[in-house]
């Protein structure tokens, strides 16, 4: 039996990471909606409202209406079941290191290291990549102890800045996607670091001091809420890194980080609408904003370096003898390189019928965003790629 062991754990981890990031993100997109739409307690058959309820919502769904109350501190009484919304964080984040582990840290020499970047050995990329994803933590924490925190929209600009210094210096060490997914961990990091650092230790705190019949600080309320609306503005841009190596025209470009910056940035302020639209407030500029900055991502990711000039026709037969030196030792039935037991995503390039079938995506991969092959390994020249996008553009004529 051929089991290939790093294959199914891959698969496994990433499909209970979507599962628990699903989770874990549509629980904070609801409650910063519901929080948002609190209204002021009515009182219900000449009754008074329960004291210390800050707001309550009525809502009807899936055919039954529920009555949401949230207290500024804690209810007068505990009840006997108590949910707590941490497992969903905390899931996220393991099977996402996990699969971080099993992907880029064992599969470091293709799927981490570039030689022409930086020629790391196995275990000092694994070093550096974890050097930086807790500095990140080490960094957001201190920015969130500093007095910076109270002053929400400069204590943004400096954390977004240190997030763009970052995917600056991940570009210039690693491949294209080990950069980009270093930069989706760093976020993912102090995202679940809130849960399990201050907004469930704080929750804690609350339930003791209420159960023992001591005043309860709201101090303790109000930064787990600060740090709620932090993971709640990080979520959009960690989704989008989350699926950035399906887009090699943006993580394969020389301006790589900056196109990430500008889709964060896109991705923040779509997310701003939103939480304004939640209180009322309609700014559809924010959305504008958000447009136009993925139109000029979209404009700076078509920019690309001039290649070198093809003179004369390329002929099948060259195109092959490239596809065979850079390409099929990964793309094959039977692949030779140590890092694959079958052919990425099923695709071969052992026949020319096959070559001439993925044409298009050859020339996006291996010519237009140069992100394959991985870490360019095999040395592929700027020559070569150019041979390789005339082929295709005179039509990928076969003999």
């Amino acid at each position: 039996m051929d089991y290939d062991l790093a294959a199914w754990l891959n698969l496994a981890l990433r499909w209970l990471h979507v599962i628990a990031g699903v989770a874990w993100i549509g629980a904070s997109f609801y409650f910063v909606w519901l929080d948002n739409n609190l209204r002021a307690p009515e009182s219900l058959d000449g009754r008074p409202p329960k004291d210390g309820v800050k707001g309550e919502l009525w809502a009807v769904h899936g055919g039954g209406f529920y009555h949401s109350q949230k207290y500024m501190t804690a209810p007068a009484h505990m009840p006997s079941h108590l949910h707590w919304f941490k497992w969903e964080a905390y899931t996220t984040w393991l099977s996402g290191f996990a699969l971080l582990f099993v992907l880029y840290y064992w599969g470091a020499p293709v799927y981490l290291i570039d030689p022409a970047k930086h020629a790391f050995s196995h275990w000092q990329a694994v070093g550096v990549g974890l050097v930086f994803i807790f500095g990140g933590l080490a960094v957001y924490e201190g920015l969130c102890r500093s007095p910076l925190v109270e002053r929400p929209r400069l204590f943004g600009l400096v954390w977004f800045s240190a997030l763009i210094g970052a995917a600056y210096a991940l570009q210039h060490l690693f491949t294209d996607r080990g950069a980009f997914i270093h930069v989706g961990a760093i976020i993912g990091t102090a995202m679940a670091a809130n849960v399990f650092l201050t907004i469930i230790p704080n929750q804690r705190k609350i339930v003791a001091d209420m159960l023992a019949g001591r005043e309860v600080d709201p101090r303790l309320g109000a930064a787990g809420k600060q740090r709620s609306v932090h993971n709640n503005y990080m979520t959009l841009p960690i989704l989008f890194i989350m699926i950035s190596n399906h887009y090699p025209a943006i993580t394969g470009h020389p301006l790589a980080w900056l196109l990430l910056a500008l889709v964060g940035a896109a991705g923040i302020s779509i997310r701003h609408f939103f939480n304004l639209r939640h209180h009322g407030i309609i700014r559809h500029d924010f959305l504008f904003y958000g447009a136009m900055l993925m139109f000029a991502v979209s404009v700076i990711a078509s920019q690309k370096p001039k290649t070198p000039a093809v003179l004369g026709p390329v002929s099948f037969f060259e195109a092959q003898a490239i596809m065979e030196q850079h390409c099929v030792t990964c793309h094959a039935a039977k692949p030779t390189h140590r890092g694959f037991g079958a052919p990425p995503n099923g695709v071969t390039f052992d026949s020319p019928e096959h070559i001439a079938r993925y044409a298009p995506k050859i020339k996006e991969r291996a010519v237009v965003s140069t992100s394959m092959p991985l870490g360019n390994e095999t040395h592929m020249t700027d020559e070569e790629r150019a041979k390789l996008g005339a082929w295709i553009e005179s039509g990928a004529k076969l003999p």
